[in-house]
């Protein structure tokens, strides 16, 4: 789904620059640091929130002081290219809390690239082959297991 290019001024560009490092930042702080007064950088804030630009705020969590251990990238193979299918194995994945992120991917002998968070090999072996596995059409499944993340995130260049 093609999303239109919005022209950003310097203002709306600094905005989504902090607000990607400090989603916590209060309106106020926010607008001394842009050079705005605070009513004015709200109503940009809210623009850019009803754009689409800015999709959420949330808190970035460590996953092993919560036991998972182990993270995966799956690499799914599908039975059919239709939409149906397609559709059937998002809704499934959706459901399925290990599962931190999926996309559909080209290049590869796989449809879809699944991150997952596991707790250890054991829960591995369950989600893989009495939950993955189940979902009609998928023929097969490649992993690759995380050694060592050296960055999650770096925000997007809004420049």
């Amino acid at each position: 789904m093609a999303t239109d290019v919005l022209t950003l001024d310097r203002f709306d560009r600094h905005i989504l620059t902090i607000l990607q490092q400090e989603g916590r930042i209060s309106n106020q702080e926010l607008a001394d640091r842009i050079g705005l007064s605070p009513s004015p950088c709200l109503r940009r804030v809210r623009a850019l929130e009803e754009h689409g630009l800015i999709l959420g705020y949330r808190a970035d969590v460590d996953s092993r002081p919560l036991g998972y251990q182990l993270m995966a990238l799956l690499h799914i193979a599908m039975d059919q290219h239709t939409p149906e299918r397609f559709d059937n194995f998002e809704r499934h994945v959706r459901e399925i809390p290990n599962v931190i992120e999926c996309l559909i991917i080209t290049g590869q002998s796989a449809d879809f690239q699944l991150k997952i968070l596991v707790r250890d090999m054991d829960d591995y072996q369950h989600l893989l082959l009495h939950v993955i596995n189940r979902i009609e059409g998928v023929t097969g499944a490649h992993t690759s297991f995380v050694l060592r993340r050296v960055f999650e995130r770096r925000p997007i260049p809004v420049e």
